[in-house]
């Protein structure tokens, strides 16, 4: 069943090597690609399903009035996937709205739309790391009306530290996540045959939907294989869980992609 999952290539870095992509479906290809290309095998689990908001009257409502935002906040590829269709449904971009990224993957979505010139955090690719920028300083943000289109949930760091600095923020659900409900079978069948060498994670909410997904079994192979994660944030909640092999990679799948072709593999 697993090998449904399985890609390879005969040589290379990761020659033989099984390593688990856990980006949402529509995102997985990339990196997978990227890891059968250096010799690996890549085995695609999801740990996130994304689908449209259940409520889709705040995006309507911000789409009415887009022109009225001075800077526009996009958190993820999958805000820019779900948002932009329906505001460029209307018209063109506003060419005086500022849009902003919390990380590489996020621009090159809103790029593919003709959307440029945006804000982007040059060194940690998150709301800390935007909200550092010189752009988004207080004496900057007052009287400033912004929209952040994300997911349900998240961190409200971002919308509240720019209501702290004087600017009006409209925080606008145009997705919702969702964990996986089984499929933990494929994970211990490979760890059982010894044929699961690490996991990538992109997101720490698909992480603990992982440790919950798992039985004690599970847990336990878990925290023995090697977990390569691009943002430090994670990193320290991964640990928090009792994961013993972490490591820590530079920004989006090119980051985690060198972080395991530069591994040092016990065997």
């Amino acid at each position: 069943m697993a090998d449904e999952f399985f890609k390879m290539i005969s040589s290379g870095p990761l020659s033989g090597r099984c390593i688990v992509v856990t980006r949402p479906l529509a995102q997985a290809a990339p990196l997978a690609d990227a890891i059968a290309a250096a010799g690996g095998r890549p085995l695609i689990f999801p740990l996130l399903e994304i689908f449209p908001a259940p409520d889709p009257r705040p995006l309507v409502e911000a789409v009415e009035r887009i022109a009225d935002y001075s800077l526009a906040i996009f958190v993820s590829p999958n805000a820019v996937a779900y948002a932009l269709p329906a505001i460029l449904a209307r018209g063109p971009w506003p060419m005086h709205l500022q849009a902003a990224a919390v990380g590489p993957g996020t621009v090159k979505a809103l790029a593919l739309h003709a959307v440029e010139n945006c804000l982007l955090p040059s060194e940690r690719f998150d709301s800390e790391g935007l909200l550092a920028l010189p752009a988004l300083a207080a004496e900057l943000m007052k009287g400033i009306r912004v929209a952040i289109f994300r997911g349900d949930g998240g961190r409200e760091l971002l919308a509240d530290t720019l209501r702290e600095r004087g600017a009006t923020v409209d925080c606008i659900t145009c997705y919702q996540r969702t964990g996986p409900t089984g499929g933990a079978e494929v994970l211990l069948a490979a760890w059982r045959a010894g044929q699961l060498d690490a996991l990538t994670v992109s997101s720490s909410e698909g992480l603990r939907y992982l440790v919950d997904l798992l039985d004690a079994e599970g847990r336990a192979f878990l925290q023995a294989t090697p977990v390569f994660v691009p943002h430090a944030r994670i990193a320290e909640i991964a640990r928090s869980l009792g994961l013993q092999q972490v490591v820590l990679t530079e920004a989006a799948d090119r980051g985690i992609l060198e972080g395991l072709k530069g591994y040092c593999w016990l065997s």
